[in-house]
């Protein structure tokens, strides 16, 4: 794929053996669980460095040190300390790659675009009031004094799926060279939804009197499927999005965004794989360029020397607008009906009436089969809790379905 940089969220020692000797850069990872440690004692930066970066370097071509994961996404008590600690930790290990004489590895730390309490339009970019002069103004001030880049996760695909009917596709697909939006107060001409939500970041760190951090896109990405609910989910704008994202951040000379035109600003797409056991809503499991088993789920070039009509042609997308009718959550096909009938234990089991209508008697205990029981119970549950987040994944063991299990009966082959 022609891949010059690649991201993992931890220091994995196999991966970092086998980057050994290519020519492909890696970002490596500080996890969130070790930063108070790192953060208030020096000899544990120290031993971190020592066996996650001095083992492998020069010949695994470390590029980057991320300290955290969106850690000011999360506001709990425990959570808060982190955002203390972060900065710190940080420092801690650059000063261990310094006293090693390592100056061409940079730390940093990816957030999220929920730091902003302002984006749109993208001069009133402003960081969070509980965050700002606590955590920011710290941490923008590592950034400058250290060289290092201010890194971004940015999907142009939550904030169009959130308002399909107020933000163009084309504009959120990086398609929309005839859309221009045009900001009110700084005049400047936008064609695309990543330049804005970018360039929201850059206002933002000015208004606290940095100008010149580089930014650096930690993840991006569009997903290729989801649930029936979930708008725009799918491989044909997912393929349009990575290919015009590579084309953008690629061109020569440099495009840069409406606010630093000409910069060149590196970039991550989430992810290599499809994950098909993350849980959680379905786009959690299809970011992917690939399938869990190797193969492409599309066709991308990341040199971005490979036009768009030199591509087989992608099937077209059927869910680009919302869906409004029913959907029920049922079991899926082929899974172990150990595993079902242990969720199905574990659902009924909770005293929330769920599956008072498939118990003896009841008007749902007919027909009476493991998957039909479980389909109802799925479907249940579901239905009374997903206002709250719960999601019809059950461990792998559930799906979303447009055909009302009712009119139907379930059969269930061997696992």
């Amino acid at each position: 794929m022609n891949a010059g940089l690649v991201k993992i969220y931890d220091a994995n020692p196999e991966i970092l053996r086998q980057l050994s000797g290519t020519n492909i850069h890696v970002s490596i990872m500080v996890t969130n669980d070790l930063i108070s440690n790192i953060a208030s004692d020096q000899a544990l930066a120290d031993l971190w460095v020592r066996e996650n970066v001095l083992v492998y370097y020069p010949d695994t071509m470390i590029r980057f040190i991320l300290v955290g994961n969106e850690i000011l996404s999360y506001n709990s008590s425990q959570d808060q300390r982190l955002w203390h600690d972060l900065v710190p930790a940080m420092t801690r290990i650059h000063n261990s790659l310094r006293w090693h004489n390592i100056r061409n590895i940079k730390v940093g730390t990816p957030l999220a675009m929920d730091v902003l309490e302002s984006s749109y339009p993208p001069s009133s970019g402003r960081f969070r009031s509980d965050i700002s002069e606590r955590v920011m103004v710290p941490l923008l001030d590592f950034l400058e004094r250290t060289k290092s880049l201010f890194f971004i996760d940015v999907y142009p695909y939550f904030p169009w799926s959130e308002d399909p009917t107020n933000i163009n596709l084309d504009f959120a697909l990086c398609r929309g060279e005839s859309l221009i939006n045009t900001d009110p107060v700084s005049g400047l001409r936008y064609t695309n939804l990543l330049d804005q939500m970018l360039d929201s970041i850059i206002f933002a760190m000015a208004k606290l009197g940095h100008e010149n951090i580089k930014l650096a896109i930690a993840e991006t990405g569009w997903p290729n499927a989801g649930d029936i609910e979930q708008t725009g989910a799918n491989l044909y704008n997912a393929a349009i999005y990575n290919r015009n994202l590579v084309q953008k951040l690629t061109a020569k000379p440099p495009l840069g965004t409406p606010a630093r035109p000409g910069s060149i600003i590196p970039m991550f797409i989430f992810s290599l794989y499809n994950e098909n056991q993350k849980p959680g809503p379905g786009t959690e499991r299809h970011w992917g360029l690939f399938y869990p088993n190797g193969s492409p789920v599309y066709e991308l070039d990341l040199t971005g020397m490979r036009s768009e009509s030199r591509y087989d042609t992608l099937p077209q997308a059927t869910n680009n607008r919302p869906y409004w009718g029913k959907v029920w959550c049922v079991a899926a096909r082929g899974v172990n009906s150990m595993e079902l009938e242990s969720a199905l234990r574990h659902v009924c089991g909770q005293g929330n009436g769920t599956c008072e209508a498939i118990e003896r008697g009841r008007e749902c205990y007919e027909p009476f089969s493991l998957v039909s029981h479980a389909s109802y119970a799925f479907s249940s549950y579901w239905a009374k809790f997903r206002t709250v987040g719960e999601t019809c994944y059950f461990n792998g063991l559930a799906v979303q379905t447009t055909r009302d299990p009712s009119e139907f009966h379930f059969t269930f082959g061997r696992s």
